[in-house]
């Protein structure tokens, strides 16, 4: 006798009556499921926008059912704009439940549909570098610019030196930038000196991506081109030093960040603190909250923002506020 999925028993046993009698978590997870199928067959119709869909779906916070789902249902869509849509949400839903899915769609013909896929290999930081080396030399523009960022996730030092070659020979200007960025996060030192070299490019912006992989790498050439910056008159160019810090730890960004915080550029010295705090220094969170609490119009805005960015909860601005002094 053939036994019934358990999804399908627990749907069975939980008819209204049962449903109501269960634990008050059981009903909330049931209630999400059944929101969550019905989103799905949205998508699936073509009903809803992709950002929406992604959106309200990671909402629910079932985003492997919701994978699951659409996997299933796949093979049957065959309309080209639709089929990009559903890749587009599925890659969206950063689940790992999806990464074969995603493998087999990064070689799909249709180069929107490999684009998505490769995008969400890349939030997934799959370690399938055999599957996105190749597309170095996609025909896609769209396709080797989200491999670059795609390999660069993965954080595998063998992958740098393609990278490079490839940015060697990309003819589009920010392709280039992903490419040299990527090499960089991926963490290949061994190509620090062939990225310093990029440092004299004739591009400012191909300059700005060596010197942020450079950093990524934490070399002293990288950190000496970000310090330059950081030190202009001009508050934008600062604001170009201060983002080749991001994703640094605190001990490689801390003597840089730390003088920014009393930054006429109020801005700026919000992010500084966001991207100390990202690094690893704790204490920036209080600094944030309480430079808000006690800021006004834009400045107020300015910390909000990085705030908004680190998705501080209400309960926990409370409980620093009440920790540092300012409310009971």
């Amino acid at each position: 006798m053939r036994t019934l999925p358990a999804c399908l028993l627990l749907a069975l046993v939980l008819t209204p009556p049962a449903l109501q009698a269960a634990p008050p978590s059981v009903q909330k997870r049931m209630e999400r499921r059944a929101e969550t199928e019905d989103l799905v067959k949205q998508v699936l119709g073509g009903g809803l926008p992709v950002p929406t869909a992604i959106s309200r779906l990671r909402i629910l916070r079932e985003e492997p059912h919701a994978a699951a789902m659409i996997i299933e249902y796949l093979p049957r869509v065959l309309e080209p704009r639709r089929l990009r849509d559903v890749t587009a949400v599925l890659a969206g839903l950063e689940t790992r439940v999806a990464e074969p899915t995603l493998v087999n769609l990064a070689g799909h013909e249709d180069g929107a549909v490999r684009m998505y896929a490769v995008q969400g290999l890349g939030k997934l930081r799959s370690r399938r570098a055999d599957v996105l080396l190749p597309l170095l030399e996609d025909k896609s523009l769209g396709v080797r610019r989200e491999v670059a960022r795609a390999l660069g996730a993965t954080g595998n030092p063998k992958v740098g030196k393609a990278l490079l070659t490839a940015a060697r020979a990309e003819t589009d200007p920010q392709t280039r930038v992903l490419l040299l960025e990527a090499v960089g996060a991926a963490g290949d030192k061994k190509q620090a000196p062939a990225l310093k070299a990029f440092l004299d490019d004739s591009s400012e912006s191909t300059r700005f991506a060596a010197a942020r992989g450079l950093c990524l790498l934490g070399t002293p050439e990288g950190f000496a081109f970000a310090r330059k910056l950081l030190s202009s008159e001009d508050k934008h160019v600062r604001r170009q030093g201060l983002a080749l810090y991001e994703g640094l730890a605190v001990k490689q960004s801390a003597s840089a960040l730390r003088p920014m915080l009393e930054d006429k550029d109020r801005a700026l010295a919000a992010g500084a603190a966001r991207i100390l705090y990202q690094g690893g220094d704790k204490t920036m969170m209080s600094w944030l909250v309480l430079a808000s609490w006690n800021a006004q119009g834009e400045e107020k805005l300015a910390y909000e923002k990085e705030l908004e960015t680190l998705h501080l909860a209400d309960d926990e601005r409370k409980a620093l506020l009440r920790k540092a002094g300012v409310v009971k």
